[in-house]
């Protein structure tokens, strides 16, 4: 389990690092970024397959789409889910609204929490449960301090949620079904790079993209390989407790970029900060435990 914790929190700082640089990638706009984000994005994950043997996987999924339509019907979905988040993720930070999707971060943890609860009959510790609470009275203080959650905030919220929800009833919750999903976002991805006018052109005039293109591939190639790593290690309610620590490192680049929180806002984000101090003290109490310096 530890190694799972340990994989989730490497891949949240990697994600932020994303968030924060995304406005250098100017003036790609948030279909491009998006379009290179998956197409520079694809080599490294191949790299990374292979270290790790799963090619083998990705064949018999190839199989399996083909004998049974529905399934990879289904594949084809659970890809397009997942495009959508990559899309935001990054057009976010260009238009403002950054601190609107980190919020969206914010909420995922519970309504995963839920799923998992629901589908899976997981159970939570007690601290784990304090943390629960206390980040659903910063959500429910957003909720009645703005009358309602903005687009991108469910957006993220809901849509992550049916996303690793439907990969774990798929079969696909391991690298070698992240791999296919970026395969299979590829075509669209050509399309936004090649759109007229086509993003290529851009490079001539700003240099500074042939390096930060290439970067944001491999920096999103192990990021996202480390939280899909995470979704397959810890049991969905602990995974998205953890998910805790992502957001507030995105509502911290949101700030350096230039958004501000209103007074009233902070009274949203400090019971959630509270949550993650009760996770990550559950956390230590476990890790005593289980290296037997703490009496049962």
């Amino acid at each position: 389990m530890w190694t799972g914790i340990l994989v989730s929190v490497s891949a949240s700082v990697l994600f932020a690092a994303m968030y924060y640089l995304a406005p250098w990638l100017a003036p790609l706009d948030g279909e491009q970024i998006f379009g290179w984000r998956v197409l520079c994005t694809l080599p490294f994950t191949s790299l990374i397959l292979l270290a790790r043997k799963q090619w083998p996987r990705v064949h018999t999924m190839a199989l399996h789409a083909l004998r049974n339509p529905a399934w990879g019907l289904a594949l084809c979905a659970s890809a397009a889910l997942l495009g959508v988040q990559l899309w935001l993720f990054l057009w976010a930070p260009l238009q403002g609204r950054a601190l609107a999707v980190s919020l969206g971060y914010f909420l995922l943890p519970l309504v995963m929490v839920i799923a998992g609860r629901l589908l899976f009959s997981e159970r939570l510790s007690p601290l784990q449960w304090a943390a629960v609470l206390l980040a659903a009275l910063g959500v429910l203080h957003e909720i009645l301090l703005s009358g309602a959650l903005s687009w991108e905030t469910w957006l993220v919220a809901l849509g992550y949620t049916v996303y690793f929800v439907a990969r774990r009833k798929l079969g696909t919750d391991h690298l070698a079904g992240h791999w296919v999903d970026m395969a299979l976002l590829v075509p669209p991805a050509l399309w936004y790079v090649l759109r007229t006018p086509a993003s290529t052109s851009l490079f001539a005039g700003h240099p500074h993209l042939w390096g930060m293109v290439p970067a944001l591939g491999a920096v999103s190639a192990v990021a996202l390989a480390l939280y899909m790593a995470a979704s397959r290690l810890l049991p969905l309610g602990l995974f998205g407790l953890l998910s805790y620590v992502e957001p507030i490192l995105l509502a911290l680049a949101a700030l350096l970029l230039g958004e501000r929180l209103s007074g009233a806002q902070w009274l949203t984000y400090a019971p959630i900060f509270a949550a993650v101090g009760v996770l990550v003290l559950d956390g230590a109490l476990r890790m005593r435990a289980s290296t037997g310096t703490v009496s049962p």
